[in-house]
């Protein structure tokens, strides 16, 4: 009997209060929330986590539906699962970041295509990074790791007494620098070369200013981009496995504390 006045399982309850912290973490975090993930699948996943969430815990619905109380909990519960996948989605958001820096440089900033993970328009490069990223978290087991962190997350901040401390929340705007940096130095070799090549283009124009440069930089900067992707694959690879590492141990630094 929790308030509606009718023979309801207890158990039904709980499950329906231990999706509210699950739940927000799968809309906020990468892939899980990802526009091409239905809407059925993700409350099932949700459901289905929550089950082994109530059977690995103790966890207890409110006693009353309609009250403060209540309210706040809830409250507290979506702003745990929501920082959860918040983290990692500041991590996700570098490879844009870079995209923009890479495309800009290279002359193809305009080309613009649909990102499946977030259904917004992204940069031709920004997507194909955001989808390496996206393969290399998988790869190393990041969506399990995502799990087991919800799931301990209910014995470090029980349910009903879970608030971000001051602490917690200022951790996390001081990670959204994280994707700047991150942005910049996965950008960093690609850009470079780029800027060398602009510094030698704009040489030439002063040496010969009958020369059209948009006739020779613009294939010249996309040429040379390219080749730059290209060879620096295998280092933009490492690094974006370093961020996807440092993603995580941001997520369970504030679950844990």
């Amino acid at each position: 009997m929790l308030g509606f006045g009718l023979s309801i399982e207890p158990q039904l309850w709980t499950l329906v209060f231990t999706m509210v912290r699950v739940g927000a973490a799968f809309v906020a975090a990468p892939v899980f929330g990802a526009v091409s993930v239905p809407v059925q699948v993700r409350i099932l996943l949700a459901g289905a986590i929550s089950i082994l969430a109530m059977n690995a815990r103790a966890i207890a619905a409110p006693e009353q539906i309609f009250s403060l109380t209540t309210i706040v909990m809830v409250m507290g519960e979506a702003l745990v699962g929501l920082a959860i996948g918040f983290v990692l989605q500041i991590a996700f958001a570098a490879p844009l970041i870079a995209s923009e820096l890479i495309g800009t440089s290279m002359g193809i900033g305009f080309a613009q295509a649909v990102d499946p993970l977030n259904g917004r328009s992204s940069p031709a490069i920004g997507q194909f990074l955001s989808i390496l990223l996206t393969l290399l978290f998988l790869s190393v087991d990041g969506h399990l790791i995502l799990v087991d962190l919800i799931l301990r997350s209910y014995e470090a901040m029980p349910p009903g007494a879970a608030w971000l401390s001051p602490d917690r929340l200022r951790n996390i705007a001081f990670f959204g620098g994280y994707a700047f940096l991150a942005g910049l130095l996965l950008a960093l070799p690609v850009g470079f070369l780029l800027l060398c090549l602009n510094l030698i283009v704009g040489m030439l124009s002063r040496s010969a200013p009958a020369l059209n440069l948009f006739a020779v930089g613009l294939p010249a900067s996309l040429a040379v981009g390219v080749v730059a992707l290209v060879a620096a694959m295998p280092a933009m690879g490492d690094y974006m496995l370093v961020m996807v590492h440092e993603a995580l141990e941001m997520t369970a630094m504030l679950v844990f504390g």
